[in-house]
């Protein structure tokens, strides 16, 4: 019996526009910015970024470096949010509805500071709200210092959650990280990014 549901940010809550952000990122003069960002995961500052490995003021600067000139926090965070293109209000309208059915819903992402800049903020979902106030509990790759698809990135959620595997469902647009999830026992939905799950999710609940 499914009482956990995990939710991934990006392609699920989020529907994402890697183009956006790339375009972005170029505008702020990184020439090979398509070749530095990733649908899923991130590599070099932007994976460290994303890991935990560098703080948010560490990839300031050495984004910096790379362009040429000194970048500001607010350039780096209008560059990583270019990753939103919509948050759809359907999927914020689920989310209460599976709150209010009594499922525990927490958000397992592979994210960093400057997109919680925003989703963590009254901005989020132009109501007042935060992502918090849709999630009992918010696992973030740059604060656990791993990223999905690290099993031990799932293990230690199973942890701190106090539960089974078998009583989780992750819901998350990458097929890497679903199948990750479930090698070790949790039943997974992989929706495409921006479909629309709102419906599909019960199949899984059953």
């Amino acid at each position: 019996m499914i009482k956990t549901i995990i939710f991934d940010l990006g392609g699920v809550i989020l529907t994402l526009d890697q183009p956006q952000a790339i375009r972005r990122f170029e505008a702020l003069g990184l020439e090979d910015a398509e070749q530095r960002l990733d649908p899923y995961t991130q590599q070099g500052i932007f994976g460290d970024l994303e890991e935990g490995k560098i703080d948010a003021e560490t990839f300031r600067l050495e984004l910096g470096k790379l362009v040429g000139r000194e970048v500001s926090f607010e350039e780096c965070c209008f560059a990583w949010q270019g990753y939103a293109k919509e948050l759809p209000q359907r999927n914020l309208d689920a989310l209460r509805k599976l709150r209010s059915e009594g499922y525990r819903l927490i958000l397992l992402s592979n994210t960093n500071p400057y997109m919680m800049e925003w989703v963590d903020s009254p901005r989020f979902d132009g109501q007042g709200h935060g992502i918090r106030d849709y999630m009992d509990a918010c696992y973030l790759s740059f604060k656990m210092k791993v990223m999905k698809p690290a099993d031990s990135f799932f293990r230690r959620v199973l942890m701190a959650e106090q539960t089974p595997p078998s009583e989780c469902l992750f819901v998350d647009d990458g097929p890497r990280n679903v199948a990750a999830a479930s090698q070790i026992g949790i039943r997974t939905y992989c929706p495409e990014n921006g479909a629309d799950w709102t419906q599909d999710i019960y199949s899984y609940l059953k």
